[in-house]
């Protein structure tokens, strides 16, 4: 079984609920959630005028391929209402990121692994940290917390409980 770890938002309608609801899909769609991180309120990264988010890192444990992961989040994101654009930054239903692949490095036209701006963003590396801190990012060769403590994104990251 490989350890997969993503990363859910939403800042779009009932943003815990939606958390929820995302959750339990992985738990059918993908495999079981084994771990999960504490729910934090953030500011939105990129498009700063939008609402806040609500973030959560999962870990599952997995026999599928990370591109059969791929498919079957988009599928959930799909399935709950998000309709993807050009536009990068916007207000979401629900976004799921897959963050780490055990300690896998791989890069395709749909898929980076590990997702390529883990470094750079505070709402990613806080939930994280908080179950992970001592994972070894395989490209940068530091754990969870010691990116978390040389992340210089300065937005808000507030724990509000779990879901």
């Amino acid at each position: 079984m490989a350890k997969l770890v993503l990363l859910l938002g939403s800042n779009l309608g009932s943003k815990k609920s939606n958390l929820q609801s995302a959750i339990k899909e992985l738990n059918t769609m993908v495999d079981k959630v084994v771990k999960q991180s504490k729910v934090y309120a953030t500011e939105a990264w990129g498009d700063t005028h939008q609402e806040p988010f609500l973030n959560i890192c999962l870990i599952i444990e997995t026999t599928k391929t990370p591109e059969e992961v791929l498919r079957r989040t988009l599928m959930i994101e799909k399935k709950m209402g998000r309709v993807r654009t050009a536009k990068q930054y916007e207000p979401r239903i629900i976004d799921i990121d897959i963050l780490y692949y055990d300690d896998l490095v791989m890069t395709t036209h749909q898929l980076t692994i590990p997702h390529e701006q883990i470094a750079l963003r505070r709402f990613t590396l806080t939930p994280l940290a908080e179950i992970l801190p001592e994972f070894i990012h395989p490209v940068h060769q530091k754990t969870n917390l010691e990116l978390w403590n040389d992340c210089t994104d300065k937005l808000a990251c507030t724990p509000l409980g779990t879901v």
